[in-house]
């Protein structure tokens, strides 16, 4: 304790006792931990935030200049919120200031993400690695923009191969630069598909570079990059390094190898280094986040003291049996076992459902009987692991009445490839639909939005007949798929067709614009996979223009759609996936097709380290629960890509609930009641032997 405040007297030690007064034994001993190296392991609702807060303000309360401090975190939002904290404990305890100078004394911590710290570094030290003062930062989309312009000066996007479109080779660009691995090693582990481009990817990022270089701009990783060259540039990382005193990192699990470089330059041998983490949280490998940063951490730093937080103020303690059974499967981590004194509580439930409708009716059914419960919407939360998983929910909730917020992405119905989709059977309901009619036409190589317009009023002209576009001569480019799309478009629009058979009219655009997915979409196997589901959603409906209303049908949150009950406006149900749900908690949640194959997802499980990943985020999906959790398992899938839409195979359970973990969970059936279940129940009582079957069978020879 008295190395925390270097000298510090008895009325700092006295701040310091009352700052830390109301932590917990664990949280007390990182918070006033001294200068030397500290990993402080959070587990999941520990109070990882108060316990980092109130050591910044120990540190201040001991004598640590604030403007030494520098606390580096991974939203804007969370370093403005913890600041505001240190504030608040500073300027609210009477032992902690001195004249009110304290809490005005924390506004001057060097607190904000990785990127903006380096902003601010690199406009004071920038010279010394050859950077103006002057340089300006492209965001996202104008580093998206460049490349395009280079692909284009480059010839690239004329390849009669599949080049890889901007957002990609952005994406790939930064794997690299993040990762610190070679372009080839990155593309062959994370973009397989595109092995055939990596000539071409290396050219347009040895162009981008300088062409960044020559207009004096930066992207996002170009201010981590050259944070990195300031510290290992003996001078400069002098001037930087005698800038602080204590360096604090929140999330340390979610960093990249890049990241942790800059930590190590910053403190070489880790005195007043503090991260804090939880390896067993750690599930952005998809954007170069790295585990391995947070389990080496006591190797890269000897001497760290790792302080293990387990004493949870979520959950219950059922839950938390749940989920730490969960996570003892891992092959690797810092081992902790949640607690909580709320040690009553109901089991969490292990739900297996027929299909996905049943488990949506069951899901819809048990949040509206929470909500007359006294639980409202907004305190409840569905997580699944990928954004399409929730489509079939949606559809539901918008029926009933049901409103709702998504997390993790737009609404199914708003995504790109999903709009194009309905736009075409949108056009073929109401051919006088002109955006519809012009998001179809301009997906048409070589026809832009003034041919777009030119051909809807020919259509008009022909009194929507979709046979007049036959005698269009379309642009060289286009020429291969127009005639079969005019066929589509007059049979998709023939009088039989507005009641026919729903999914076979979804399967048959589908089929044709999957060629033009596949050339306008990065990721085109996860979008076809999207296409796939709405095709068996469509096969519910009786007909073509019920199925478009209850699709496009307005977000049930509007007030004109909820009169009877105005305070439903204010109340909305929370859909996420399981990767935006860390940090947040709720008072119920239910996770979604808990089955192989989606949990853990079937494009995660080629490694060991993959699987592990996954494991971690159903650990995050269950430990999101406060007092109920409700994991739902669907027995059947129907096969979106079969003649016969009845065909499917039977699922297996999540891997990560085997026998001896499912034995925390309650089992039950989604519908207690189901009419098939209750035959066998019924037939089962009768107690007839195998013997009397077979006297039945014998009469037949008679």
């Amino acid at each position: 304790m008295a190395e925390l405040g270097q000298g510090a007297g008895m009325q700092s030690q006295t701040a310091i006792d009352v700052i830390l007064a109301d932590l917990n034994d664990e949280q007390r001993m990182a918070a006033s931990h001294g200068r030397g190296p500290l990993l402080i392991v959070a587990g999941a609702g520990t109070g990882k935030t108060a316990t980092l807060v109130h050591r910044v303000a120990a540190l201040i309360a001991g004598g640590v200049d604030p403007g030494r401090i520098l606390l580096l975190t991974f939203t804007r939002r969370a370093a403005a919120e913890m600041l505001r904290r240190v504030d608040h404990i500073l300027g609210g305890n009477s032992a902690s200031t001195t004249n009110g100078r304290l809490g005005a004394a924390a506004r001057r911590i060097w607190g904000g993400t990785f990127h903006a710290v380096a902003t601010r570094l690199l406009r004071l030290h920038g010279r010394s690695v050859g950077l103006p003062t002057e340089f300006t930062i492209l965001d996202r989309g104008d580093s998206e923009d460049l490349m395009q312009a280079l692909r284009a000066e480059l010839e690239l996007s004329d390849s009669k191969a599949r080049f890889p479109l901007k957002g990609t080779c952005l994406d790939i660009y930064s794997r690299c630069v993040n990762c610190r691995q070679l372009l080839a090693q990155i593309v062959a582990e994370a973009f397989p598909w595109c092995r055939q481009h990596v000539d071409g990817l290396k050219q347009l990022f040895e162009g981008y570079v300088d062409r960044k270089e020559a207009q004096a701009i930066l992207d996002y990783d170009d201010l981590l990059l050259f944070w990195h060259a300031l510290l290992a540039t003996p001078e400069p990382a002098e001037l930087v390094r005698s800038r602080f005193d204590a360096i604090l990192v929140d999330e340390y699990q979610d960093t990249n190898t890049l990241q942790a470089e800059i930590l190590r330059g910053l403190s070489p041998n880790g005195q007043g280094m503090t991260v804090v983490g939880d390896d067993a949280q750690s599930i952005y490998s998809f954007r170069a986040a790295t585990v391995r940063n947070i389990l080496d951490f006591p190797s890269q730093f000897p001497g760290t003291t790792v302080v293990t937080l387990q004493q949870n103020y979520r959950s219950t303690q059922p839950i938390l049996d749940a989920a730490n059974g969960v996570l003892a499967q891992a092959s690797e981590g810092f081992r902790k076992n949640l607690w909580t004194t709320r040690k009553q509580g109901l089991l969490p439930e292990v739900v297996h459902c027929q299909d996905e409708p049943e488990q949506t009716q069951f899901v819809v059914d048990q949040i509206l009987d929470g909500r007359e419960a006294g639980t409202p919407l907004r305190h409840q939360a569905v997580l699944f692991r990928a954004a399409h998983h929730s489509l079939d929910l949606e559809l539901e909730l918008a029926r009933r009445n049901v409103p709702f917020h998504k997390y993790g992405g737009l609404k199914f119905i708003e995504t790109a490839h999903v709009k194009d989709l309905i736009a075409f059977l949108r056009l073929a309901d109401n051919p006088r639909d002109a955006v519809a009619g012009s998001r179809v036409l301009t997906l048409i190589p070589g026809i832009g939005p003034k041919r777009a317009a030119h051909l809807m009023q020919k259509l008009a002209d022909a009194r929507n007949d979709f046979r007049t576009w036959r005698d269009y001569a379309p642009p060289a480019q286009g020429t291969e798929i127009w005639t079969p799309f005019v066929e589509m478009m007059s049979a998709l629009s023939a009088p039989d067709a507005r009641a026919g058979t729903i999914s076979s009219q979804v399967h048959r655009v589908r089929q044709f614009y999957a060629p033009i997915l596949e050339r306008r979409h990065d990721r085109p196997q996860i979008r076809l996979r999207d296409l796939e589901q709405l095709e068996i959603v469509a096969g519910r409906f009786e007909d073509r223009t019920t199925f478009l209303a209850d699709l496009t049908l307005d977000p049930p949150s509007s007030t004109q759609d909820l009169a009877a009950d105005p305070l439903l406006d204010e109340d909305y149900l929370i859909l996420s996936t399981i990767h935006s749900a860390k940090g947040l908690e709720w008072d119920a949640v239910y996770v979604l097709h808990a089955a192989d194959g989606n949990i853990p997802s079937d494009m995660a499980t080629t490694s060991e380290s993959e699987i592990e990943e996954e494991r971690r985020l159903f650990y995050v999906a269950l430990t999101r629960a406060r007092n109920r959790l409700f994991v739902c398992y669907p027995q059947r899938y129907y096969f979106a890509n079969r003649r016969r839409g009845d065909e499917y195979g039977f699922a297996q359970r999540t891997r990560f609930l085997p026998d001896a973990v499912l034995e925390l969970f309650q089992e039950r059936l989604a519908i207690e009641r189901d009419e098939l279940v209750q035959k066998i129940i019924e037939a089962a009582s009768t107690r007839v032997s195998s013997a009397d079957v077979r006297k039945q069978l014998k009469q037949i020879f008679q």
